[in-house]
């Protein structure tokens, strides 16, 4: 039809899915790629993040910790994960990431905080979604 509008879904419904780590950084090293046989912290093949309709989500960190709560959008540039349970350690139950490069595929997440479980590094988290 000509001069219709195509219908723009907003980017909270296209981040409904679940992500799992194609490539991680802690601080300035290259820690995981997905596939990848000499892999410095190969645990990454178990991180997740499941954003689910309705704002809930479960979390599951690279060492098989899960924590479920809920997931909010701040403008189009930030997710935030709140009232996670049980509470990663140093976060008061609450992560944020920096959302960049965002794709129905694939984005990047960049912790807003330092990771003490990674002993104190930003970490950015480059996430395929299915």
């Amino acid at each position: 039809m000509v001069g219709c509008k195509p219908q723009v879904v907003p980017l909270s419904e296209r981040i409904v899915k679940i992500w799992t780590a194609n490539s991680v950084r802690e601080g300035n090293s290259l820690v995981y790629t997905q596939g990848g046989a000499t892999n410095l912290r190969p645990g990454y093949v178990n991180f997740k993040v499941e954003l689910q309709t309705g704002g809930t989500v479960v979390f599951t960190d690279f060492d098989g910790t899960r924590f479920t709560g809920q997931w909010a959008l701040e403008g189009d540039t930030k997710l935030a994960l709140k009232n996670l349970t049980p509470q990663p350690t140093g976060t008061n139950g609450t992560i944020v990431f920096t959302i960049s490069e965002f794709t129905d595929g694939s984005m990047t997440l960049t912790r807003t905080t330092a990771s003490t479980k990674t002993g104190g590094t930003v970490n950015v988290y480059q996430v395929v979604g299915k």
